[in-house]
């Protein structure tokens, strides 16, 4: 149990049932027992460990795919480079050494970051003094120039409902009170318009998840792509408008009941690329492609071999593990997608080839 699960109880006692959305944003984000606000949840000594905390290579690769998207849209001076939810700043520590031989790329890029989370805006304010900015929402970042951004394991932290099919309606899953503790609950059925395109490829009893807050954020950075050029690159995990279950926590890098101790635990849900490259119109989406194929494609078996060049011992067999772990199918190599935001007319970034 945890304080944010009296808080919650009480709430749902005096209310009723939240959905599965309100829950998160609670879990996640309370000020005083959100998950988020309160700690930095990565690493080996944390909950859950990203592809930039696994080896260097995936952030230089992601790197140079976003350089040679700058370069292929004519080098523009000044652009936005921008991360949403940079965790301790590894990636963009990664990507900026990575490209720091690319002529006019550092002079040109003013970095921003939205990060929500007071205790990892601490770490990344050491690790990436380069940082003009830091911002609590996307539509926060200013508007001067093309936007290059990149967004991994963001997408799926963000809340999402989740709803069973029953005829040509849809009953919510929600959480509801059980005695003296947390539980899920149904409502009644009754059409959605927001779903109705899921009744072709749907059956009774099929699970559907939306995600309220991602048609805003994919379309504004698809608007502003569009509009201003630049690219974006979209890492998680997930599939185009899949069916099934897929809220989870994970504490102590292990999955654990997301209902028996609410804000002690990361929250995730996987993310709907059909859903995000549809919002994202007018820009292009190229993708999702499996993130081994999109890192292979960039080169990363060469640079593991470069890279393991001098090493022996267990620091070798961690190196090859990391590259194991990041491209084969049987790990992250076929969980996690690649999707690439880009101005209609220009080329895919690299990576994304169709």
């Amino acid at each position: 149990m945890s304080a944010l699960h009296d808080i919650l109880l009480r709430r749902i006692a005096a209310t009723g049932p939240i959905s599965i959305a309100e829950y998160m944003t609670e879990c996640l984000l309370h000020p005083e027992h959100g998950y988020y606000t309160t700690r930095d949840p990565l690493g080996a000594a944390g909950d859950f460990v990203t592809a930039p905390e696994i080896s260097q290579m995936f952030g230089e690769l992601v790197g140079l795919c976003i350089a040679q998207a700058w370069i292929d849209q004519g080098r523009p001076d000044p652009f936005v480079l921008a991360e949403l939810g940079p965790g301790r700043g590894t990636l963009m520590t990664d990507l900026l050494r990575a490209t720091r031989a690319v002529p006019g790329f550092h002079a040109a890029a003013r970095l921003h970051l939205v990060e929500v989370s007071p205790a990892l805006r601490a770490v990344q304010a050491e690790a990436l003094p380069e940082a003009r900015g830091w911002h609590d929402r996307l539509d926060q970042l200013p508007e001067d120039g093309p936007l290059f951004l990149v967004a991994n394991e963001f997408f799926d932290a963000l809340p999402i409902r989740q709803f069973l099919r029953e005829g040509a309606g849809w009953r919510e899953r929600v959480i509801a009170r059980d005695g003296d503790r947390l539980g899920f609950g149904l409502t009644a059925p009754a059409p959605l318009a927001e779903l109705a395109h899921r009744l072709d490829d749907t059956s009774d009893g099929d699970m559907v998840e939306t995600c309220p807050a991602l048609p805003a954020l994919a379309g504004e950075i698809g608007r502003r792509i569009a509009a201003q050029g630049g690219a974006a690159l979209v890492v998680d995990y997930g599939a185009a408008d899949a069916t099934g279950d897929s809220f989870q926590a994970v504490q102590g890098h292990r999955k654990v009941d997301p209902l028996e101790a609410p804000g002690s635990a990361d929250l995730t849900a996987h993310v709907d690329f059909g859903a995000l490259a549809r919002a994202a119109a007018p820009a292009a989406c190229a993708g999702p492609v499996a993130q081994g194929v999109f890192l292979e494609r960039l080169g990363i078996t060469p640079r593991a071999r470069a890279l393991a060049r001098g090493l022996e011992g267990a620091a070798l067999e961690t190196h090859v593990a990391a590259h194991r772990r990041l491209t084969h199918p049987g790990e992250m190599g076929d969980l996690f997608k690649v999707a690439a935001l880009h101005p209609r007319g220009t080329p895919p970034p690299p990576g994304m080839d169709p």
